[in-house]
């Protein structure tokens, strides 16, 4: 059976993570959120050891911590009077130190502390295939759903609002789906990585793009380039899967500053 080779299944869970991560990342991008993505990729160590200690399903571990450090940062914005990113600078590198500890002290339990940082895609199995391509399916039909609205209130919040959308709603939705792909995504990628394969390939296609869907489609394609020829010089060179993905992703990305320059959001944007 082909899906018994390890590399054709990384290949599944690698493509199925791209196409979801690229339309993503794009809000990511549009939204300045890069910092919070990392804010929620560090959190995922944490819910890594606390899917250990509780003996549950990793994916949903990450998935329950992530949202609970995103809800936090909506808490402390209204409690304290510090900026955004010294918030988010602060909840990430908290919940990362905590996981590290949390690791130190639980010597009954073998943890492979490397593969947890840059992700080891090689060793998905088939149970994780099924997960990125469901939940990344469900997390899709999300974010179709609540497209209309999360996009005027990137590019207006005010608007959004006079239109009688509800952008706050969005906002919150879109905040637990960037938790869910985080968390279909840590075992291949990695906790430092994740962010990356979420900014590098929308940042790519913006560079050449002309509207907001051009942008996600080739972000897309460049997040499935990447995969595609992170793996196979990960397996001609002997090197780390994750970090080759990233590093192809970084290639593409310099490559793409050569095309004309990117589109501006507000100016060629359609709602």
């Amino acid at each position: 059976m082909i899906l018994d080779d390890f590399f054709t299944r990384a290949l599944l869970a690698g493509i199925g993570m791209a196409i979801v991560a690229g339309p993503l990342g794009c809000f990511v991008i549009w939204r300045k959120l890069a910092y919070f993505g990392d804010t929620l990729a560090h959190s995922g160590l944490l819910g890594v050891t606390i899917g250990f200690i509780l003996n549950i399903d990793l994916s949903l571990s990450v998935f329950v911590i992530s949202g609970i450090i995103a809800l936090l940062l909506i808490v402390l914005q209204k409690k304290t009077k510090l900026a955004g990113d010294a918030l988010l600078g602060l909840l990430a590198h908290s919940s990362l130190a905590i996981g590290l500890v949390f690791i130190a002290i639980l010597t009954t339990i073998r943890f492979d502390l490397m593969g947890l940082l840059v992700g080891d895609i090689l060793s998905v199995t088939i149970n994780d295939i099924i997960i990125i391509w469901l939940g990344g399916s469900l997390i899709l039909l999300v974010l179709f759903y609540i497209w209309k609205s999360l996009f005027a209130a990137t590019v207006s919040y005010d608007l959004a609002k006079a239109e009688g959308m509800n952008p706050d709603v969005s906002n919150y939705i879109f905040t637990v789906i960037l938790a869910g792909i985080i968390a279909i995504s840590i075992k291949m990628i990695g906790v430092l990585l994740i962010t990356g394969l979420l900014l590098i390939p929308p940042a790519m296609s913006r560079n050449f793009s002309n509207s907001p869907i051009q942008m996600m489609f080739f972000s897309i394609i460049g997040g499935i380039l990447s995969v595609v020829i992170g793996l196979f010089c990960s397996l001609e060179l002997n090197t780390p899967s994750g970090p080759s993905i990233i590093v192809a992703s970084l290639m593409l990305f310099i490559i793409s500053l050569f095309f004309k320059k990117g589109m501006t959001i507000v100016q060629k944007s359609k709602i």
